[in-house]
């Protein structure tokens, strides 16, 4: 029994390492290439300097605490902005579900400003707010709710009749119903939506970072373009892409331990 488990874990941990050097092979040829490109001066340094100069410049913001300031400080607002958009979207995207009557009502509103680009909604906030926090973190709020509210409505809509039926029959009442039936079926749609809800939150902290802020890494981005420093561009890009990694890496690992029926959960 115990040489069988060690076999088990043995083919997991290799399955994992192989797992990891198939998804390294694209990245590292390609960065391989590019600075093959980069040392022959088939790419112009001053465009796209190459990785070995990224990655110097990439020491020299940690030293200086720059990169790690402004990385904070976006950190900081994506959080306020998320929580608070994933629970107004789950708030809202239950209440829709379940009641018709809400859902006929308030259909159009959402069709109609959904669409709406998050860009299009910074000069109207900085307008009404001011360019203070409070504008930033609105602006996540709307960029993160819209994707968590429709998976959510998509969620509840899609519970099983079935066991709906058989909760009818064993006379649950509403309440035990939602909780231990509608709930738990919606969820894995739910942290699709938080899934998908935390890129949309990234991109509207970068988007109004860049357009009206004294700090974040948005801004670092900007003011390095106005500086025509493209290595401290792509350094404030590729943080944006690791820190925003490891965050959906946190929610699918949550979604594992949470929604352990869902076979696909772990994918």
């Amino acid at each position: 029994m115990k040489a069988a488990n060690i076999k088990i874990n043995s083919y997991k941990e290799l399955k994992i390492l192989g797992n990891v050097i198939i998804a390294l092979i694209v990245p590292v040829m390609l960065l391989i290439l590019w600075q093959v490109l980069s040392s022959k001066g088939l790419i112009k340094q001053s465009v796209l300097p190459s990785p070995s100069k990224i990655f110097l410049t990439l020491i020299d913001m940690i030293k200086s605490g720059e990169l790690l300031r402004n990385l904070y400080v976006s950190v900081v607002r994506v959080i306020k902005g998320y929580c608070i958009g994933a629970a107004l979207g789950i708030i809202f995207g239950i209440f829709i579900g379940l009641f018709r009557i809400a859902e006929r009502a308030i259909d159009l509103l959402i069709q109609f400003l959904r669409p709406i680009p998050i860009v299009a909604w910074v000069p109207v906030l900085i307008l009404w707010m001011g360019i203070d926090e409070a504008s930033k973190i609105t602006v996540i709020v709307i960029g993160s709710f819209w994707p968590i509210l429709i998976n959510t409505i998509y969620g509840i809509k899609s519970t099983d009749k079935k066991y709906l039926e058989i909760s009818e029959i064993l006379e649950k009442n509403e309440f035990e119903k939602l909780i231990k039936i509608v709930f738990p079926s919606a969820l894995p749609s739910i942290f699709t939506g938080l899934r998908i809800g935390i890129g949309s939150a990234w991109m509207s902290v970068i988007t109004a970072e860049i357009i009206a802020a004294t700090s974040g890494i948005g801004y670092a981005i900007s003011y390095a373009r106005e500086l025509s420093q493209p290595d401290v561009m792509l350094v404030g890009v590729f943080s944006i892409g690791v820190i925003g990694f490891l965050i959906d890496y946190f929610i699918k690992k949550l979604q594992y331990v949470i929604v352990k029926w869902d076979v696909n959960n772990g994918n």
